[in-house]
């Protein structure tokens, strides 16, 4: 058994060494680090054109929103202060600062009759987003154009959608027409304001009277009568 003994056992050391270096090799290829794929954001752009369709009536600066939740208005329903502020005044900024806003970009000036002005909006990696605009007929009290909601999910790139808008009454303030309640050249008069007292919900504009069809206290003639369309739009999918 001595002999025996002696035989083997550098065999088995030998053997037991292979084993446990066989091992170790193969942790050293578990443990490999490969380096993550580098990955480029892609951008998705759309370029937003609006062409001013009436006869008087200049629009507050453009407001383009891409968002995935929410709405910037809904028929039926009272206006958010950020809309009533954008309706009644011309101003945009709480509309661009809304928590639903992924992206967004606006006009730098009042659109005029008869013009027409390109926008482009860039988001990144969001294919399934919803485009909203908003802008205020400014010779009114709080009537405005746009688009709600429109699903550009469907928009490859080079594909184009086009559409006219119609005019909505943000219902926070009466349509009086009168000196100094309208904020655009017709009046300069005041633009927005908290108190609310019309029917406080978005509606349909029913357009102006104006001093010459008999509205003696208006401050509007028939160059800013208005029908729909307001404006035409044309949305391109650029990259």
């Amino acid at each position: 058994m001595k002999n025996f003994k002696s035989k083997y056992i550098p065999a088995l050391a030998i053997m037991s060494s292979l084993i446990l270096a066989g091992c170790d090799s193969d942790n050293d290829k578990d443990e490999e680090v490969i380096a993550p794929e580098v990955v480029t954001p892609v951008n998705v752009s759309y370029e937003v054109t609006i062409t001013n369709l009436t006869n008087a009536q200049p629009l507050s600066p453009v407001a383009v929103i891409l968002h995935d939740t929410g709405s910037l208005w809904t028929i039926g329903e009272s206006a958010s202060t950020a809309l009533e502020t954008m309706a009644e005044g011309g101003d945009n900024s709480e509309l661009l600062a809304l928590e639903i806003v992924n992206a967004s970009v606006s006009g730098s000036a009042p659109l005029g009759s008869g013009a027409t002005e390109t926008l482009t909006v860039t988001i990144e990696e969001q294919t399934d987003s919803m485009l909203s605009l908003a802008t205020m007929l400014v010779n009114t009290n709080d009537g405005f154009t746009g688009l709600s909601n429109i699903d550009l999910s469907g928009l490859s790139v080079g594909d184009t959608w086009s559409t006219y808008t119609s005019v909505y009454d943000a219902g926070t303030e009466g349509n009086s027409e009168a000196q100094g309640t309208i904020p655009g050249p017709a009046d300069g008069g005041t633009g927005f304001e908290a108190e609310r007292d019309d029917v406080d919900f978005v509606g349909m504009h029913s357009g102006v009277v104006s001093m010459d069809d008999g509205l003696a206290t208006s401050v509007l003639t028939q160059a800013h009568k208005f029908d729909n369309p307001a404006t035409y739009v044309v949305i391109t999918r650029m990259e």
